[in-house]
């Protein structure tokens, strides 16, 4: 696949571009033909797709910014409007569980994520999330907002020296390691496979072969897997009881990832101290337990949502874009389209 001199390859994005920059934005249209539709929901969506192939001939490649829940579900029929003729999805998420990537894989389709552009921030409010539990601040806030001062604050734990498991030392969870270890904080993880020895003493982090061993050693629990098949339900009633009494609960990945009723329960036991969370089953519904105790620290699923996220996520949708006209092969896909 490469750039023709006489027509621009034709790209399609859901909604504008607002992040990226003028100028990288004027970069990638000196090759390519971008427009852009002016859609709100779904239901304006679905139709103006067809509409904007019907009128203008198809589209190589279909863009998909931040926002995206007001346009889900992504289904087949979302895309079939695109077929056969676009090669591409690409997506300015990290997550990718509400994108139907085997249906697009057997269309042809590569489908691309943001590895780079929200781990960061992820990581950084998995931090914040963690010193907020151990220092209990969601408990501390409410004192001095009621006319308490202190009240029974005194002492909070301290995070130095403890124990921090990270499920999943993927991009996001390397960073949260690297953050922690600025804390004096001891790293272990798990993953399916054992990182390398060169990552491992660079992130100061220790290998657990299985998840029990992770959860029964460690006073931090902080989770970075993707959603899928495989990790929803991951953390349920079985792996709260493994874990120390006491143990501080992070989650920063997505909501499903977790059984809510059973941390709801290890909150309510003392299994489980405090919990920090940034995503939740059902959201932006959340369940009003959370919202209600002073054991969780909550935010609405910020991890990602900051300004140099947002431009880096979007310059890397279009990276993933040139890429595969230059290399034949995107920067961050997903899937894997086997040349015809």
């Amino acid at each position: 696949m490469a750039f023709s001199s006489s027509e621009k390859p034709k790209v399609l994005a859901l909604t504008p571009p607002k992040a990226c920059g003028a100028d990288y934005l004027e970069d990638f249209k000196s090759k390519f033909q971008l427009d852009i539709l002016s859609v709100k929901n779904r239901a304006e969506a679905v139709p103006a797709i067809a509409e904007a192939v019907a009128k203008t001939g198809p589209y190589s490649a279909f863009i998909i910014l931040m926002g995206t829940a007001p346009f889900e579900p992504f289904d087949g029929e979302f895309f079939t409007p695109l077929v056969p003729e676009c090669k591409i999805v690409v997506s300015a998420s990290a997550g990718y569980n509400e994108f139907p990537v085997n249906w697009l894989t057997d269309k042809g389709i590569w489908f691309c994520n943001t590895r780079n552009a929200v781990s960061e921030p992820t990581a950084d409010m998995a931090l914040f999330l963690t010193l907020a539990v151990c220092r209990d601040t969601t408990r501390a806030e409410n004192s001095v907002r009621n006319g308490l001062w202190r009240n029974n604050h005194v002492p909070c734990t301290d995070p130095s020296d403890l124990i921090v498991g990270i499920i999943g030392l993927g991009a996001i969870g390397k960073h949260y390691a690297r953050k922690v270890n600025a804390f004096n904080m001891k790293v272990q993880y798990h993953n399916r496979t054992r990182a390398s020895p060169e990552i491992e003493a660079l992130y100061g982090a220790t290998w657990c072969p299985n998840l029990e061993e992770l959860l029964r050693t460690s006073d931090v629990v902080s989770v970075s897997v993707p959603q899928n098949a495989e990790t929803i339900g991951l953390i349920s009633r079985n792996e709260f009881s493994q874990m120390k009494d006491g143990v501080f609960f992070i989650n920063t990945a997505r909501g499903p990832i977790v059984d809510e009723a059973a941390l709801i329960a290890a909150l309510e036991s003392g299994k489980v101290a405090r919990a920090g969370l940034d995503v939740f089953t059902g959201e932006p519904n959340v369940n009003p337990w959370f919202l209600k105790s002073d054991k969780v620290v909550i935010q609405p699923h910020l991890g990602g949502l900051t300004n140099r996220a947002w431009r880096d996520a979007e310059r890397e949708c279009f990276a993933n874009i040139v890429a595969l006209y230059e290399t034949g092969r995107p920067v961050a896909p997903v899937n894997d389209i086997k040349p015809n």
